[in-house]
């Protein structure tokens, strides 16, 4: 299983969050990365916490004949065209494509390559509560813990809540 992480928190040229999400789907699509299963939108603080918007995210699982490298630089022109620009880790963003797991690979990263699983998804409520939506019992490639036993660790305070059907 293949499992993308897509969030904002601030305005595109395509509209509010939401839409920079969809459009990444669109546009991953039209590249032959189809989408298999997608979880609800999730409202989510900040991590970590500070006074900027809160952010809209979402998982996806999805098939594709791209290896990881070539997944990771289309997912980074995706997030060009909406406007992305990395001037800080973790500040605010109109669009975040990250990589979070590609078939139970285990890599540095590196070289271009992303590292596998993404080094700081067990840690964040907003990558594991739309994750067990669309993989229950998913296993963390490097210590084998099931999604569920993951949120079950997460420190308190972290808020990320569903926010459609």
């Amino acid at each position: 299983m293949i499992l993308i992480g897509l969030g904002g928190n601030l305005p595109s040229r395509l509209g509010g969050p939401a839409a920079a999400i969809a459009a990444a789907i669109d546009a991953l699509a039209k590249a032959r990365v189809v989408t298999a299963a997608r979880s609800r939108l999730y409202r989510s603080a900040p991590v970590p916490a500070s006074d900027q918007p809160w952010f809209l995210n979402e998982v996806i699982a999805v098939t594709t004949a791209l290896a990881p490298r070539d997944l990771l630089a289309l997912m980074h022109r995706i997030e060009a065209q909406c406007g992305r620009e990395r001037r800080e880790r973790d500040g605010p963003r109109t669009l975040d494509l990250d990589l979070l797991d590609y078939d139970g690979r285990v890599q540095a990263g590196g070289e271009g390559e992303p590292a596998l699983p993404h080094p700081r998804m067990s840690h964040r409520a907003f990558v594991l509560r739309p994750l067990a939506e669309i993989a229950p019992g998913w296993r963390h490639p490097l210590t084998g813990e099931t999604v569920e036993q993951l949120i079950a660790a997460l420190p308190p305070g972290q808020v990320a809540q569903p926010i459609s059907g």
